[in-house]
């Protein structure tokens, strides 16, 4: 092989290189993106938990909205009813079959938690080590171990397509995986003004700190 091979490798070689670093970043690129430009936020989801063993033990869909920073509700309508709404002082749990509401303070509830990530005002980069993850669906992976040794969960592992967010999957502490996907989305949409108000139906219990539960 002479030179003028070696040289025209050598490029080859180089914008390859560049290109991976480039694609090697690009997860990283999407989530500080969506945490920098997106304020509200609103899509599908299908949930599926699996155990240690990858064997499904769960299956829900519903809708997620979010405004940012510290307001989120999932409002769950398969394969029943349940409505989580985190108002920015408050976060709500209502089982509808069970006709009983949780009511606990947001912050001593979500300090640590997956939901505080998308809807926090603080970069990810503060409260977790983050990396890439090879690809080969198209996806862009991003993995989040929490710096506290002690939360509640080993990883967050988040993909994103070039609309945005895409998928988001947590591995607690006990090995236990949930599985989200997101569909329909929209960034930055306009969200009426009640969205994250929940006000308990009449009739139904209430527990918790009878201080919070009325608005």
């Amino acid at each position: 092989m002479n030179f003028k091979h070696l040289l025209h490798y050598g490029i080859a070689g180089i914008m390859l290189l560049a290109s991976a670093t480039s694609m090697a970043a690009e997860g990283i690129n999407k989530l500080n993106n969506f945490m920098l430009s997106v304020v509200t936020y609103q899509a599908d989801f299908k949930q599926t938990i699996l155990d240690l063993k990858g064997n499904v033990i769960e299956e829900a869909q519903g809708k997620l909205q979010l405004e940012r920073p510290g307001k989120f509700r999932w409002d769950y309508d398969q394969p029943y009813p349940q409505h989580i709404v985190a108002d920015g002082e408050r976060i709500w749990f209502y089982d509808v079959d069970l006709e009983q509401i949780t009511v606990n303070p947001q912050q001593e509830t979500l300090a640590d938690s997956p939901a505080a990530l998308l809807s926090g005002a603080t970069m990810p980069d503060e409260t977790y080590n983050i990396s890439e993850l090879e690809s080969d669906d198209g996806l862009f992976w991003v993995r989040l171990v929490p710096k506290d040794l002690e939360a509640n969960f080993q990883k967050i592992t988040l993909a994103f397509n070039k609309h945005g967010l895409s998928q988001m999957v947590l591995r607690d502490s006990f090995g236990q995986q949930t599985r989200l996907v997101f569909t329909l989305a929209k960034e930055n949409p306009v969200l009426a003004n009640n969205t994250f108000t929940f006000i308990p139906p009449e009739g139904v219990d209430v527990v918790g700190d009878t201080g919070l539960s009325a608005q």
